[in-house]
C-alpha cells in the first residue's frame, strides 16, 4: 500500500513537472511569435512611413500664392506678356525643363542666387533660385553686391522664410511668375515663382 502511495505520488509529481515544462514552452513560443510579429509589423510601419516621405517629397506641390511682395513692378515691355506661353529652359526641379509655361505675371527686379541654412533646422541650401530684391529685409534702392549677408523674407521653400543668406550673384532682369505642367507626369504647377528672362524660350 505504502509503495502504491509512493509511486502514485511520483507519478503526480513527474506529471506537474511535464505539464509546467509544457506551458513554459508555449508561453516562451508565443512570447517569441508576438514579438516577432511586433517586430514585422514596426517594419512595415516604418516602410510605409518611407514610402510616404518619399512619395510626398516627389510629389512636392511648387505652387505659389499669385500675391507678390510689396512694392515689386510689373515690367512695362516684357517680352513674354501675360497670358501668352513659353518653353522652359530651366531645370529648378524635377519636369521643369522642357515644360510650356504660361505668363501669369511679368515684373522688372534684380533676381538672387543665394545660399542659406533654413530656419527648420534642415540642410544648408547652396545657389538657389531665384529671390528677388523685394523679397529682401534689408532691400534698399541699390542692388546688395555678392557676398552680402542678407534676410530673407521670401517664402518659396520651407525654412526660407526669416533665414540668414549670403548673395551669390545678382542679375537685373524680368522675373515671370509662371503656371505650367511638368513634363514628367506631375499634376499642374500654378503661380511659381521665378523664371528669368533667359530662362525662357518662344521656340
Amino acid at each position: 500500500m505504502k509503495k502504491t502511495k509512493y509511486y502514485l505520488s511520483t507519478l503526480f509529481f513527474i506529471l506537474l513537472l511535464a505539464l509546467a515544462a509544457c506551458s513554459g514552452g508555449n508561453e516562451e513560443g508565443e512570447n517569441g511569435e508576438s514579438n516577432q510579429n511586433e517586430n514585422q509589423s514596426k517594419e512595415t510601419t516604418s516602410e510605409e512611413n518611407n514610402g510616404m516621405e518619399s512619395d510626398s517629397h516627389e510629389g512636392m506641390d511648387h505652387s505659389g500664392s499669385s500675391e507678390v511682395p510689396k512694392g515689386l513692378k510689373e515690367a512695362e515691355n516684357p517680352t513674354y506678356e501675360v497670358g501668352s506661353q513659353a518653353i522652359i529652359k530651366a531645370e529648378h526641379m524635377s519636369g521643369m525643363e522642357g515644360a510650356e509655361a504660361t505668363i501669369v505675371g511679368a515684373y522688372d527686379t534684380v533676381a538672387y542666387v543665394v545660399s542659406y541654412d533654413p530656419t527648420n533646422g534642415g540642410e544648408r541650401v547652396e545657389n538657389h533660385k531665384w529671390v528677388i530684391h523685394e523679397e529682401i529685409e534689408e532691400a534698399g534702392e541699390e542692388p546688395f553686391k555678392p557676398r552680402a549677408e542678407v534676410t530673407l523674407i521670401a517664402s518659396h521653400m520651407k525654412g526660407m522664410e526669416g533665414a540668414s543668406a549670403i548673395i551669390e550673384s545678382a542679375e537685373e532682369t524680368t522675373v515671370y511668375m509662371v503656371d505650367y505642367t511638368p513634363t514628367d507626369g506631375g499634376g499642374e504647377v500654378t503661380n511659381h515663382k521665378w523664371i528669368t528672362e533667359s530662362e525662357l524660350t518662344a521656340d
